[in-house]
């Protein structure tokens, strides 16, 4: 990156309620008003006050932005590869395509990276050199007021260390700074029962729809918007998929798996990148399949909008409505994320192993599926009883005498 000039100018101002006389000309020394500095870096114009109406304190502010932007200052790294932090942002996302990370998780990068390079530059700092732990605290501070869940903000503090550890391991960084932690709200996993899942179909006929711009109630559901909820609905409870995989489902990712009678989900996360197939039952998959579309291509998107606006206008114009008017509570979580949880206990309950099960949800570990529903699996419950029950009777095994 080659060294950006820097220029000083001056904004003129008021004095005594008349304009100073050298205004149009912003690079009059002779005046008092404010000194501001600008310099362009990777195609965009940058400007910053320098807090000083003197020209001699404006070069110094100038020769400390001079500085930092050319490495001569005592971060480390100060040489040929110092990185502005929006072109260390740039060079991360493009490595994470060339994982064939999914658009959808890059996507979030590029939000969040976006953000965390104007918190910076607005704090005085361009280049990721400059990056420290006092910077990270205060960045961090901020994350309350833009992401309301502690497990979103768990999520991007990942991903902004996982950017910090790209920059260190390019050697653009000497050490990772510490990031503060994130404590996790602890929320419950909440299945439908199956009376539960039954009132939820019942009430789709009678469900009014909130409008996406207000609070207030639409149209009651037209038939054909019954069906498709009802369609999403039963998708998301016997696949596991979370709203916006579902919403997104290509028609030809609905198999006939003609040895089994069943139907067949064939699909990779856009949240992790896994692939997942999952058989469902075979009304299900028909009801799936007689969905009416304008985007024949998919069963309820249209192909157009981003997949994240979609699952939220839906999850609020629909599926909050219906849980409501059965008296379901979300308590912390996304209300269509019971479906989800509905089809993991219900596999836990019955005996399906949790390494099958994670494989089902589309986890990248199984710690991710340990964590919220080891307190389901059944079997793993039944096969520690037995082994403490079998201790009871059991004899104690002799010692082995030690050898002389």
């Amino acid at each position: 990156m080659s060294t950006p000039v820097v220029t000083i100018f001056v904004r003129h101002g008021f004095i005594d309620g008349k304009p100073c006389k050298y205004t149009g000309d912003e690079f009059c020394r002779r005046c008092k008003c404010p000194k501001h500095l600008r310099w362009t870096l990777n195609g965009k114009q940058h400007r910053q006050k320098t807090g000083a109406r003197s020209w001699e304190l404006a070069e110094e502010a100038r020769r400390r932005v001079e500085d930092q932007l050319s490495g001569r200052t005592p971060a480390p790294n100060a040489d040929e590869s110092i990185k502005g932090i929006g072109e260390a942002a740039g060079l991360f996302i493009t490595d994470k395509k060339a994982q064939g990370v999914t658009h959808g998780v890059t996507s979030r990068y590029e939000t969040e990276l976006s953000r965390f390079q104007a918190y910076c530059e607005a704090e005085g700092v361009f280049v990721i050199q400059r990056v420290t732990r006092e910077l990270l605290t205060g960045y961090a501070s901020t994350w309350a007021e833009t992401y309301g869940s502690t497990y979103t903000r768990r999520g991007v503090r990942e991903r902004l260390r996982g950017f910090l550890r790209y920059c260190y391991e390019a050697q653009w960084l000497e050490r990772i700074p510490p990031l503060p932690k994130v404590q996790v709200d602890d929320v419950p996993t909440m299945p439908l029962t199956p009376a539960e899942y039954q009132s939820l179909l019942d009430a789709i006929d009678n469900v009014t729809p909130l409008r996406w711009d207000t609070i207030s109630g639409g149209k009651p559901l037209s038939a054909v918007t019954r069906q498709r909820v009802r369609a999403l609905v039963q998708l998301m409870r016997w696949s596991g998929l979370a709203i916006q995989d579902a919403l997104t489902l290509p028609r030809a990712a609905v198999r006939h798996d003609v040895a089994r009678d069943v139907y067949r989900v064939v699909t990779s996360r856009q949240k992790t990148g896994t692939d997942v197939s999952v058989p469902i039952p075979k009304d299900v998959g028909l009801e799936l399949l007689s969905v009416t579309n304008s985007n024949p291509k998919y069963l309820f998107w249209t192909g157009t909008g981003r997949g994240t606006t979609v699952a939220r206008m839906f999850g609020r114009r629909y599926i909050r409505p219906l849980f409501t008017a059965c008296g379901f509570a979300d308590q912390g979580r996304m209300l269509s994320h019971r479906l989800r949880d509905t089809f993991a206990v219900d596999l836990l309950e019955k005996g399906v192993p949790m390494e099958e099960v994670s494989k089902a949800l589309g986890h990248t570990s199984i710690k991710t599926t340990e964590k919220h529903y080891a307190a389901w699996a059944q079997s793993r419950q039944d096969r520690m009883d037995n082994l403490i029950i079998g201790t009871w009777t059991q004899p104690k095994a002799k010692r082995r005498k030690r050898a002389a």
